[in-house]
């Protein structure tokens, strides 16, 4: 876990889950056969929420809504990562998101014991986005009527997860 989290994200994921969930997240890690980072991007318009989604383009769930999110390349930190595939998937660049934690619940994946480490960010309006790599639509859905339960993979629950979170800054 040492060389995907920052220091600060491993005293931040200690903080939020204490020490011995950090631990078992440091665990799952390890015994991971492939890592991904996926991205929870927020703004707001007229009052409502929306959150940033992929149609995957590709096996598994391909036509379902994802995070936009992909595998880590070699020796690349889970942040970079994940901000990397929100530029490929999307065209939408941002700077330092937060982490949101750790997911590497058996089954999460059809394709084996992946675990993603997922971050969010909070941008000050809708960018403008467009579908690449292996997403074949990028799009905003309002929260409010999204059915997260239909996401793809365990993305309902980061998503429920990322907005649990207290309020950032809009960046």
């Amino acid at each position: 876990m040492s060389e995907l989290l920052h220091p600060v994200e491993r005293a931040e994921l200690a903080a939020r889950l204490g020490s011995a969930a950090a631990g078992r997240a440091s665990r799952v890690l390890a015994v991971a056969d492939r890592v991904t980072a996926d991205m929870v991007v927020l703004a707001a318009r007229r009052g409502h929420r929306y959150v940033l989604l992929i149609e995957r383009g590709k096996e598994p769930y391909v036509g379902s809504w994802a995070l936009p999110g992909g595998h880590l390349e070699a020796g690349e930190p889970a942040r970079a990562a994940a901000v990397r595939e929100l530029v490929e998937e999307t065209g939408v660049r941002v700077g330092s998101p937060r982490l949101v934690g750790v997911y590497g619940r058996p089954g999460r994946d059809p394709r084996g014991r992946y675990v993603s480490v997922a971050y969010t960010i909070t941008l000050p309006a809708l960018a403008a986005v467009w579908a690449g790599d292996d997403a074949s639509v990028a799009h905003w859905l309002p929260l409010r009527t999204l059915d997260r339960d239909r996401l793809a993979f365990d993305h309902g629950q980061i998503l429920t997860d990322a907005l649990s979170l207290p309020p950032e800054p809009l960046r």
